[in-house]
């Protein structure tokens, strides 16, 4: 039985690796913030929300839509979710308890533990068609409701009866039947196990009766040869029965690590919702779009990086940027033009991995691949400079840019002087948009700024982070024109005025 909670075709949807660029991604958007909420302290939930965020962009947008219709029923319904993934994490914690240390593969040992491990196995079983019973009304995704249709389709009561049965007889309290034949030498071969229906009892008691030969055999208490030979017996015939249980609870087993997997990633969703909603951050389920599209608008959008750092309230932004290839930001420090970036880029995540965006409306079209091109810190060991060092990066990530892939560019090229860094920032946006790449440009490059703005290609949209007259920023980004200015004075004030401020009076 398959869960298929992730994908409708796929046994193994998280098995994908996460692409070459992921750390960087992951370091410039500080994803592991999301993670941490997600994991709520069960470093298992992290790890499957690290590996889902850094793997989205290989799901397709059948995928995508796919996990929003079973992260709706789950936010519909999360304690249902949560008890479902609870029985899978109880399941496998008995298993490890009940049978850790357990060496012995003798078929007689193997029997016995794959008869009680099936046995516990059974009674998860039976709980899972109760909730499946329960929910199956109250979930209308095309993933929950197949995996509730294949519960009780396959673990139907005559089902369910029949192993019970069948796990009581292999406890073989009633001894071992056997048969084999003479082989080489008159020696025993074909040992086979045999269902005891009663019949062999019944025959010794008529042979009693009617005082004919018992055809049974004692051994003598210190006879540990004959007891050695027995038990070899006894294995030989086990053996087939002992690797078929086996294989049964191995299987039953696989299917309860796989649910806990898939319902992982769920339940770490619910736990950032639950993160979230508690600081009155927005979220929605975002209107996902075929690629090449060149879709993005949204309403309210924020980082939820931030909002999970802070107590305080955090700005969000509305854009319609439907058709653009390039979205260049300019604007004073500290206007949210970084914040911005971020919020774009693990909206974008988020989506492609089938979760919720913080957002109060938000559709993008799915894209090849996130990239990220942030400014570092100075090389330590002064093995490079700067822009070296940027050049560098963005070489290596240049072969894997292809079209409809997404490229977040913040403050690059700005190790050097205005006209050599908007030259290179010029020749690199040129070639990139060739390739059909889309980009998000966060800029102190003026003249870069201002060259592309006298071009008026209508596939560019120029933003701006707000200020007001007295230099308070607002962190909102509105659609405007570069300025030549860079608002040097703000910074003149904040540190002059600071200074005078700390002067001894």
């Amino acid at each position: 039985m398959k869960v298929l909670l992730l994908s409708r075709d796929a046994t193994d949807a998280l098995g994908s690796e996460p692409p070459p660029h992921a750390d960087d991604v992951a370091r410039d958007l500080e994803l592991d913030t999301l993670w941490n909420a997600m994991g709520g302290g069960d470093e298992f939930l992290r790890d499957v929300a690290r590996h889902a965020l850094l793997t989205a962009t290989a799901t397709d947008l059948d995928t995508v839509r796919y996990r929003q219709g079973v992260l709706g029923d789950c936010l519909r319904n999360p304690g249902d979710a949560r008890a479902l993934y609870a029985l899978a994490v109880t399941t496998l914690d008995r298993k490890r308890r009940g049978w850790l240390g357990v060496l012995s593969r003798a078929p007689s040992a193997v029997v016995n533990q794959a008869v009680a491990h099936l046995q516990m196995l059974l009674e998860m079983l039976v709980e899972l068609r109760t909730i499946a019973d329960r929910c199956a009304p109250r979930f209308s995704s095309e993933g929950f409701t197949a995996l509730f249709e294949r519960v009780q389709r396959e673990l139907d009561d005559a089902y369910l009866e029949r192993v019970q049965a069948q796990l009581t007889e292999l406890r073989l309290r009633r001894g071992t039947l056997l048969s084999a034949r003479l082989g080489d030498g008159n020696e025993g071969v074909d040992h086979v196990l045999r269902r005891d229906d009663g019949g062999q009892r019944a025959w010794k008691r008529l042979f009693a009766r009617l005082g004919a030969a018992a055809s049974s055999f004692r051994l003598h208490p210190r006879d540990d040869a004959g007891a050695r030979i027995l038990a070899g017996m006894v294995n030989e015939g086990l053996e087939d029965v002992a690797n078929a249980l086996a294989a049964s609870a191995d299987h039953v087993q696989a299917f309860f690590v796989q649910l806990r997997s898939e319902l992982a990633f769920y339940v770490g969703c619910l736990n950032l919702h639950d993160t979230l909603a508690a600081r009155g951050q927005a979220t929605c389920l975002p209107d996902a779009s075929p690629a090449g599209n060149r879709d993005l608008r949204f309403t309210g959008l924020t980082d939820p990086c931030l909002a999970l750092h802070t107590s305080a309230a955090v700005v969000g932004n509305t854009i319609e940027a439907d058709g653009t290839d390039l979205i260049v930001v300019t604007g004073a420090n500290q206007g949210g033009k970084t914040v911005f970036l971020r919020s774009l880029g693990v909206a974008q995540t988020m989506m492609q991995s089938g979760m919720f965006v913080a957002a109060e409306a938000f559709r993008s079209d799915v894209c090849s691949g996130l990239f990220t091109h942030f400014r570092r810190e100075e090389d330590p060991s002064m093995a490079h400079g700067k822009l070296d060092e940027e050049l560098a990066r963005l070489s290596a990530l240049a072969d894997r840019l292809g079209p409809d892939a997404w490229l977040l560019c913040n403050e690059s090229f700005a190790a050097t002087n205005q006209r050599e860094g908007s030259e290179i920032a010029r020749q690199v946006v040129s070639a990139l948009l060739e390739r059909r790449v889309r980009m998000a440009f966060v800029t102190h490059l003026t003249e870069f700024a201002l060259e592309l703005h006298q071009r008026s290609d209508p596939s560019t949209l120029f933003l701006r982070a707000d200020r007001l007259q007295d230099g308070t920023r607002t962190f909102h980004l509105v659609a405007a024109p570069p300025l030549e200015t860079g608002f040097g004075e703000d910074v003149y004030r904040e540190v002059f005025e600071s200074y005078r401020s700390e002067e001894p009076s």
